[in-house]
């Protein structure tokens, strides 16, 4: 053994003697770490789309994940070294997603991606980092019904959002006829039969259902449904640039909020930037975070991204969770003194906290996702958010919906899947981490 790898040995053993009293020391722990003290970076991929349909959004994402690590590198980076972000640009596309998550992991070698927008991106690269042990960490909103082990999710899941807003929109502004309308894809999908399903609980009810291919931005027909429907709301889940489409030829038409208000779980600042905010007036987003957001963290967050992307920049929710997802990220590979996925799964990534501009938010122990803060905005003619509801305390993430799933739960700490995952990747049949309460 040469003296600077005996060294190197030397100078982790206490972080290692750590892991190993914690009863679940991961195979392959001791190589890792060897590995990350002779790098002289710490390799992270950036995996947003910054091209096609999806990239107006994406971008926030990849630049608030960037300015995160210039930070923390300005701030002398973790273990002593600066992390380097390794980009790629997957086009909105889904296959492309994938390909370029097996680069990162399997060329690259990537300590974690920081990645993905949509639901379906987010599918199409789990089974990669599950079959070579990988760790994603991902910023959006999302319908949940989904535990994996190398994924930690950072954005909002049904409890967060929809449980307070649908009620919220029949109670205090008194509409209870949706129109549900969104992209052809799992997440709008899964999203409208959980907002179905509180309609039914709480007393509304829905006038249509429909869905329109991911990437179209023509919506005459839809909206001229919508006028004639007898609706008096409109629940959007439309993406990207179909938000901008959307917006622009529902006032084109005549409507305004005042007729028939557009709900979305999904549209922000950035969307409304992109569309004009006489567009978007007077409408209603449920997110997590705004940018008019009223705490110390968040006016100087505000103010450093506005600094490195130009004064006319504006932050959003999901950008918000990507940026603090990344000091996760680097807090969990700082705790563990290692750059190796089953150090980071196990004891590095669960528990961690951050200081958010949202509040403090923390990912759970058990289900790997994370306790958000929950408010509903109504967009006004600056193009920002008020903020007309917020809940009183961090929600704790629900990944699987009580109502629809009642007898499934997501436990990473239990026994039962701990003894699962101990076992070679080769022998594992069922990756999902789930489990029948």
């Amino acid at each position: 053994m040469s003296t600077t790898r005996r060294r190197i040995l030397q100078s982790f053993s206490g972080g290692l003697a750590g892991i190993l009293a914690s009863g679940v020391a991961p195979y392959g722990f001791v190589r890792n770490i060897v590995k990350a003290a002779e790098s002289d970076t710490i390799k992270v991929g950036i995996l947003h789309s910054l091209s096609g349909t999806i990239a107006i959004i994406e971008t926030s994402l990849h630049n608030a994940e960037l300015l995160a690590i210039e930070e923390i590198n300005a701030k002398g980076g973790v273990l002593g070294k600066k992390i380097q972000p390794v980009v790629e640009d997957p086009q909105s596309l889904v296959q492309v997603f994938a390909e370029k998550a097996k680069k990162l992991l399997l060329a690259d070698k990537v300590a974690a991606v920081l990645g993905c927008y949509t639901s379906a991106s987010r599918q199409s690269v789990l089974p990669v980092f599950e079959e070579n042990n990988g760790v994603l960490l991902y910023p959006t909103l999302y319908e949940a019904q989904e535990c994996s082990k190398n994924c930690f999710y950072t954005g909002a899941v049904p409890n967060q959002q929809l449980d307070d807003f649908v009620p919220w929109i029949l109670n205090t502004l008194g509409r209870k006829k949706f129109y549900l309308i969104g992209a052809n894809y799992i997440y709008p999908k899964e999203t409208n039969r959980e907002v179905k399903a509180l309609l039914q609980k709480h007393g509304g009810t829905t006038v249509a259902e429909e869905y329109s291919p991911l990437g179209s931005t023509e919506f005459s027909t839809n909206i001229n449904k919508i006028a004639s429907s007898g609706c008096d709301i409109v629940f959007s889940d439309l993406v990207g640039d179909q938000i901008v489409a959307f917006y622009k030829q529902f006032r084109e038409f005549g409507l305004t909020a005042k007729d028939i208000p557009i709900c979305t779980p999904i549209t922000t600042e950035q969307e409304i930037a992109a569309m004009g905010p006489e567009n978007a007036v007077g409408h209603y987003t449920s997110f997590n975070y705004f940018q008019s957001v009223d705490t110390p963290q968040n006016k100087s967050f505000v103010e450093r991204y506005k600094a490195k992307y130009g004064k006319n920049a504006v932050t959003n929710a999901v950008m918000e969770a990507a940026y603090f997802q990344t000091y996760f990220l680097a807090q969990a590979i700082a705790k563990v003194k290692s750059t190796d996925a089953d150090a980071l799964i196990y004891e590095g990534l669960p528990g961690q906290e951050f200081q958010a501009p949202q509040g403090k938010v923390k990912i759970d122990e058990k289900n790997h996702h994370t306790w958000l803060w929950a408010r509903i905005g109504k967009a006004n003619e600056q193009g920002q958010f008020d903020v007309v509801w917020k809940s009183e305390d961090w929600i704790r993430p629900q990944p699987w919906v009580p109502y629809l799933y009642p007898n499934k739960n997501c436990d990473f700490t239990d026994k039962r899947v701990l003894e699962r995952l101990k076992k070679p990747w080769s022998q594992e049949k069922n990756r999902s981490g789930t489990i029948d309460s």
